[in-house]
């Protein structure tokens, strides 16, 4: 089976570090951007399979990269999970209405991202 790629998206080097570590240890192949700049040029060169994609965050929030990657057909493929420390219904809203795939609120354990991932990914 072909090994699927993860991109970990996420401002705080913390965050990206463990993500990162807990998803390769499951022999995911894993990318990292600090910024939503950096997400998008990355989901567009690389096609991730599944982007774990904090909203805050600088240049372009979650929201807005969710918006264009929906918007570019070439990556209607690619699943995104939106992660924020903001866990309101109308934040769920917004980031369904861009088109993420699903929503986890922060903080969350490495175990619970594992487990997101093989769910969506079907792995």
């Amino acid at each position: 089976m072909t090994q699927r790629t993860i991109l970990v998206v996420d401002d705080e080097p913390f965050i990206c570090r463990s993500l990162t570590f807990v998803l390769r240890k499951d022999n995911y192949k894993v990318l990292e951007a600090r910024n939503g700049e950096e997400a998008l040029a990355a989901i567009r060169e690389h096609k991730p399979d599944l982007v774990f994609l904090d909203v805050m965050m600088p240049k372009l929030n979650g929201f807005q990269v969710t918006q264009q990657v929906r918007s570019d057909p070439e990556l209607a493929g690619v699943k995104i999970i939106l992660l924020t420390a903001k866990g309101q219904e109308c934040d769920r809203e917004v980031g369904k209405t861009a088109g993420a795939n699903d929503y986890m609120t922060k903080p969350f354990s490495p175990t619970k991202i594992l487990d997101r991932a093989r769910e969506i990914l079907g792995s």
